[in-house]
C-alpha cells in the first residue's frame, strides 16, 4: 500500500493525462453532445497523450469512460443520449500509464442550469476538499468520510454508502476502502506514501440506490439528481499531493 518516489512518478504522469483529458472535455459538454461523443473524444485524447482508459474493458465495461447524467450516480455507458440543457453530467475517468493508474472525477452543469443543481455540484466539490483536509501521515481514515457526511448532513444533502473511495496503484482498485461517511479518530493510519481516491458521491434527496437495466449504471432511488467529484492523491508526512492535477 506504501508507493515508492518512482511509483509515485509515474502515477503523477497518469494522473496529469486524466487532468488534461477533463480538461479538454469540459469544452465539449454544451447541449446536443452525445455522451458515445464524450467517450470517443477521452479515449482519442488519452491514447494522444500516451495512456490507455483504465476503464475499457475492466469487469466487462464497455466504455472508455463514465458519463453519468442527472440521477446517474457513478457507472452510466455512453451512448446515444444527448445531453441537454440543465442537465449535470458526471464524468469518471481512469488513465493507465507504465503500469499504473489514476482516477477522477467530476460533475459538469450542460448550458445553464437551476440554482439547486449549481449548488448540488458547489458543495460535493467542497466536501471533496473537506475530506482531502484530513489527510495527512497518522491521521485516522475515518475522519475523511467524518468530516465529508457531517457537512452533507449540514447542507441537507445524503451520502451514497454502498460506493466508496479505494486505493490506486498497479490495480485500479486497492486497499484500503476510503468510505464517506463514518466516526472520526477511527479506521487504519494513514501512511505516507499511500495512494488514495477521495470521491463524494453526493445526493440531492435520499442516500438509497438502485440499478439500471444494463446492470452498471447506478441511480439515486428517489431519482433526485447526484453529483460525483473525485481526485487520486498520495499521503505526504505534513497533508497530502494531488496527483491528478495539473
Amino acid at each position: 500500500m506504501i508507493k515508492s518516489k518512482e511509483e509515485i512518478v509515474k502515477m503523477k504522469e497518469a494522473g496529469h493525462i486524466n487532468y488534461l483529458t477533463h480538461e479538454y472535455l469540459k469544452k465539449l459538454i454544451v447541449p446536443g453532445v452525445t455522451t458515445k461523443n464524450l467517450d470517443e473524444e477521452a479515449e482519442k485524447f488519452i491514447r494522444k497523450h500516451g495512456g490507455n482508459p483504465s476503464f475499457l474493458n475492466y469487469e466487462g465495461f464497455p466504455a472508455s469512460i463514465c458519463v453519468s447524467v442527472n440521477d446517474e450516480i457513478v457507472h452510466g455507458i455512453p451512448g446515444d443520449r444527448i445531453l441537454k440543457e440543465g442537465d449535470i453530467v458526471s464524468i469518471d475517468i481512469g488513465v493507465y500509464k507504465d503500469g499504473y493508474h489514476s482516477d477522477a472525477a467530476r460533475t459538469y452543469p450542460v448550458g445553464k442550469v437551476s440554482k439547486a443543481n449549481e449548488r448540488l455540484i458547489h458543495h460535493t466539490e467542497k466536501m471533496l476538499y473537506l475530506g482531502l483536509s484530513e489527510i495527512k501521515n497518522g491521521a485516522p481514515l475515518g475522519n475523511i468520510g467524518a468530516k465529508i457526511s457531517s457537512y452533507a448532513k449540514k447542507h441537507k444533502y445524503s451520502v451514497v454508502r454502498e460506493l466508496v473511495g479505494h486505493g490506486v496503484g498497479k490495480d485500479l482498485h486497492e486497499d484500503p476502502d476510503v468510505p464517506n461517511y463514518g466516526k472520526y479518530n477511527t479506521g487504519m493510519i494513514l501512511k505516507t506514501g499511500m495512494v488514495i481516491a477521495v470521491e463524494p458521491m453526493i445526493n440531492a434527496g435520499s442516500r438509497h440506490i438502485c440499478f439500471s437495466n444494463d446492470n452498471w449504471t447506478i441511480l439515486t432511488k428517489d431519482h433526485k439528481n447526484s453529483a460525483h467529484f473525485e481526485h487520486t492523491v498520495v499521503v505526504t508526512e505534513d497533508g497530502y499531493e494531488i496527483l491528478t492535477g495539473e
